[in-house]
């Protein structure tokens, strides 16, 4: 095994990560959204179960977005004149993005509106017996 490769490897990942975020708007949006999801996990105080759902999905995400911007780069690398079939590779490569997004949502969802729904009416309870 050659550390000094696999090391070399995780930079060039992480330049990729980097260029991702630096380059694409929707990974700026993946971005924001990641970290007000990690803060609302940890502000709500879900368990280790619903960190991993979280996780699997943030990661699912973040993957489907990187493949998703690789297969756009080689489009327009491979044919840079519009050519109708590269639009449709263009438009399945982003609706693999849209589908996990749409299921991370939904996850999100199913794990924080109980806890968020919790909140409130804790917050209400607490005012409601303040006043009376």
């Amino acid at each position: 095994m050659n550390i000094l490769k696999m090391l070399r490897s995780f930079r060039f990942a992480f330049s990729g990560f980097i260029e991702l975020v630096k380059s694409e708007n929707n990974a700026k949006f993946h971005l924001l959204a990641t970290i007000i999801v990690l803060l609302l996990g940890f502000y709500l105080k879900i368990n280790s179960t619903e960190w991993v759902l979280i996780l699997i999905q943030i990661g699912l995400v973040w993957s489907a977005e990187a493949f998703n911007t690789a297969i756009e780069k080689l489009c327009d690398f491979v044919s840079p004149n519009h050519q109708p079939i590269i639009g449709k590779v263009k438009d399945l490569a982003a609706a693999g993005v849209m589908i996990l997004s749409v299921v991370a949502a939904i996850v999100g969802i199913i794990v924080f509106l109980p806890k968020i729904i919790h909140s409130f009416n804790s917050i209400v309870a607490l005012i409601h017996s303040l006043t009376h």
